[in-house]
């Protein structure tokens, strides 16, 4: 319930402060005296979005607070999830600073808007004077039919169902659009692979084949000098080993008589030594001519093969060849592995349109029932509010396709006269009519979505006389079960309301500002006879207006 709204530097308001009671408000007065003003600030505090253009002060922030009583409500599971202390007398506020921010808090705790927005949904519900065009959209019906009889529990089970459906149709799209591209693709993916498939050797391998491609190049130059080498050092008649050899002999025989001969003479027989062995090396290195040709070609062709690869792939070393084929290798992978995600997920989504035809199905069962309840109902209230013969009913089509709220689509049919043919509410019904049925629509939603304060801006459009003081009847009837609170231009609804609000505006200090206060009984009587009036209050009107209210008096509660 709101106990209270305190507003300060919003539209035409510079500080406003107003407090409710249970049972039914009215809040009336002139046209552009700021009823709607009220409903404007209300609207900050349930989550609607906000500019610097409604502040009264530019240079100071505004600010709305409503105090709300939500003992009894069961709420804790909400202010559990979102981290915020639960009081039976809980706050909400609205901050807009003069820059554009907007801050909002729960409590006297930061919270986002979408927080608010929740919050706010379950205690109030603002019936503004344009919703009653909504009654003729499809959408707004089935949410209608919904909120009178179908479980939320079944409608949050379809819906999760459906989402996830709606996720892995989108899912299997792209795994179709990813599986088309790589078919496209894979002739081209399993070529390259084939290419790269003839590298079998890794980067030390390969600069040891380029060593010795370059050896085997130089192949003549290699045998030549290798050739003279021997020849000079050990075939030729004059040998270096011979030559060697025989100055080592020398020496030997002249050993006895020096020391140091006997030393040059050891030191000659190791060069020897040494010499044989660089000659049987250097022989090592004379090459074949024929078998070292054709391992040339070999060399030559594996290393031409990797060159070409590598300036294909712009890459330089065969490591990187080798990622790259195994990149293609897994991207092959990948084209079959696509083509089985498809096949498993399309037996899923077989499977969830099976669940979501059963749930959508139980859904249609639900509402039907729901909408006959409904109507008979709404046939009853518009009975009440001066429309005996009007004749109502619900009309199911079933669409192709699911949609988030299942298969049905839903019209009103409606008819004010009796004998005259059913037909679209929107096409048919009067504004008046219109105001009628929303009300009607209204309390019978009310009486099964029990929140705990529901607000109606100028519900009794195109009604007059008599059918007005049914309407407020039925608002009377209403706030018996909710704390209801309508702005009225009408005399017969104000009259039934237990507490009459009446706004005003003031002009002081070059401004104008608007206010609000809480009426008593003669100031009611005084109200309701200008309502019934033209230009001045008769003593007749008066009369009337006493009339009119009845019941016990109340004091007059000025708000600054």
């Amino acid at each position: 319930m709101l106990k209270a709204l305190y507003i300060s530097n919003y539209a035409l308001i510079n500080k406003l402060g107003i407090e409710f009671g249970s049972g039914f408000s009215a809040i009336t007065g002139e046209t552009g005296a700021g009823k709607s003003i009220l409903l404007g600030a209300l609207a900050l505090i349930l989550g609607k979005r906000a500019d610097t253009s409604m502040l009264f002060d530019d240079n100071n922030k505004c600010v709305v607070e409503g105090f709300f009583d939500v003992s009894n409500l069961g709420l804790s599971n909400f202010f559990d999830a979102n981290d915020l202390d639960l009081d039976d007398s809980t706050i909400l506020r609205r901050e807009i600073l003069p820059s554009g921010k907007s801050r909002a808090f729960i409590n006297d705790t930061p919270v986002n808007l979408n927080v608010l927005r929740e919050l706010g949904s379950s205690l109030v519900d603002v019936h503004s004077q344009y919703e009653t065009l909504k009654l003729g959209d499809s959408l707004f019906q089935l949410d209608v039919i919904d909120r009178f009889g179908t479980t939320d529990k079944l409608l949050d089970e379809y819906h999760d169902k459906f989402l996830k459906y709606r996720s892995d149709l989108k899912l299997l799209e792209e795994l179709k659009e990813q599986n088309e591209k790589a078919g496209r693709n894979e002739d081209y993916f399993r070529f390259q692979l084939n290419e790269l498939d003839t590298i079998n050797i890794d980067d030390d391998e390969f600069r040891n084949l380029v060593d010795r491609e370059r050896y085997l190049s130089h192949a003549g130059e290699v045998n030549l000098i290798a050739g003279k080498s021997v020849q000079v050092m050990a075939e030729s008649d004059e040998s270096v080993l011979d030559k060697i050899s025989e100055i080592s002999e020398d020496f030997s025989r002249i050993s006895d008589l020096h020391k140091q001969f006997k030393e040059i003479s050891d030191r000659l027989k190791s060069q020897i030594i040494e010499l044989k062995d660089i000659v049987n090396e250097i022989e090592g290195f004379v090459l074949d001519a024929g078998d070292e040709s054709a391992n040339l070609q070999q060399i030559n062709d594996v290393l031409n093969n990797i060159y070409s690869l590598q300036q294909k792939h712009n890459v330089n070393s065969v490591s990187r060849l080798i990622a790259l084929r195994e990149e293609f290798r897994d991207k092959l992978d990948n084209i079959s592995l696509i083509g089985d995600k498809i096949g498993l997920l399309e037996k899923k989504l077989k499977l969830d349109v099976e669940t979501l035809s059963g749930l959508a199905e139980k859904l249609s069962r639900t509402r039907r029932k729901s909408a006959s309840v409904f109507a008979d109902s709404l046939r009853k209230q518009l009975a009440k509010l001066g429309m005996p013969d009007a004749d109502f009913m619900v009309n199911f089509t079933k669409l192709t396709d699911f949609n988030p709220r299942g298969f049905d689509k839903i019209d009103f049919l409606f008819s004010a006269n009796r004998g005259s043919a059913k037909a679209e509410i929107g096409k048919i019904a009067s504004g008046g009519e219109l105001s009628r049925l929303m009300l009607a629509v209204k309390s019978l939603i009310g009486s099964r979505k029990l929140l705990p304060t529901i607000i109606f801006d100028e519900i009794d459009t195109g009604v007059s006389g008599e059918i007005a003081g049914k309407v407020g009847n039925m608002l009377r009837q209403m706030s018996e079960n909710h704390q209801l609170i309508a702005i009225t231009h009408l005399p017969q609804i104000a009259a039934k309301a237990n507490s009459h609000y009446f706004v005003f505006k003031e002009n002081s200090n070059s401004r104008t500002t608007s206010n609000i206060c809480l009426l008593n009984k003669d100031e009611r009587i005084e109200e309701i006879a200008k309502m019934l009036s033209d230009e001045s209050v008769s003593d007749a009107a008066r009369g009337v207006a006493r009339g009119l209210i009845g019941g016990s008096d109340k004091k007059r509660t000025p708000i600054s």
